[in-house]
């Protein structure tokens, strides 16, 4: 049975001052799977991920989200954009509490934040400990785990990672990819992962993308992007050569 999808993208391109960032004939994106995305930078992978966060719109083409559509100079309904969320590779931290961070979104949403809510976001990235601490007195990787815990806390339906564990210790990498997987796994999130590391896209994507220069190159399940990639571009990049 054909898994139910969560974007659907046709012709969809996207132009900075008359210059071409983006230009994607046609993407699938699956409800409750993780793809993760690859390639260089300035592949226009970011762009993408703010397109599918309904911050921009497309210059062309169209964005199929459940029954909504986006494209140019649309703007998607408050609803909608509540139900993606964001985090960044430097998130941006409120000059207050850990607590009062991961509550920050709640607030902002109107929804009534619970304690417990709050505290079982805390206690599942390892923070609870850290509660009443200045958010900006935290490491990158605690940091990094705030973010997710104030995107968690919200329960949205589409999470976009924008390589979350750039520049981490190890320790830190492998308890975000665990709490990723978890977010997945226990509560069905539909992820979108931009990451330079082809071997975190080896570990948590069921798909997997590779871009280059705005181009969609290719696109399969994980097993065969790695073992069988159809175009050479992507086997290149598989293998670490340049492909820039």
């Amino acid at each position: 049975m054909a898994a139910e999808l969560c974007y659907r993208i046709e012709s969809l391109s996207k132009a900075y001052a008359g210059r071409q960032v983006l230009q994607i004939d046609q993407l699938e994106i699956q409800a409750g799977r993780i793809l993760a995305l690859v390639g260089p930078s300035g592949a226009g992978k970011s762009t993408l991920l703010r397109i599918l966060n309904f911050l921009e719109p497309p210059s062309a083409g169209r964005v199929r989200y459940g029954d909504f559509d986006y494209g140019p100079g649309s703007e998607a309904p408050l609803a909608t954009r509540r139900q993606v969320t964001t985090v960044s590779q430097r998130p941006v931290l409120l000059n207050r509490s850990v607590l009062a961070n991961v509550q920050f979104g709640l607030r902002l949403r109107g929804l009534r934040d619970s304690n417990e809510q709050v505290e079982a976001a805390l206690q599942q990235v390892g923070l609870a400990h850290l509660a009443r601490q200045q958010a900006r007195t935290l490491s990158g990787g605690e940091a990094q785990r705030v973010a997710l815990a104030r995107a968690m806390v919200i329960r949205p339906a589409v999470l976009l990672l924008d390589e979350p564990t750039a520049n981490l210790d190890p320790y830190n990498v492998g308890l975000i990819e665990q709490i990723v997987r978890s977010l997945n796994q226990d509560q069905q999130t539909t992820l979108v992962l931009v990451t330079h590391n082809i071997f975190q896209a080896q570990r948590l994507a069921h798909r997997v993308g590779f871009m280059l220069d705005g181009r969609l190159i290719e696109i399969a399940d994980t097993r065969t992007f790695f073992e069988a990639p159809s175009d050479p571009r992507t086997a290149a990049f598989v293998a670490g050569d340049m492909v820039y």
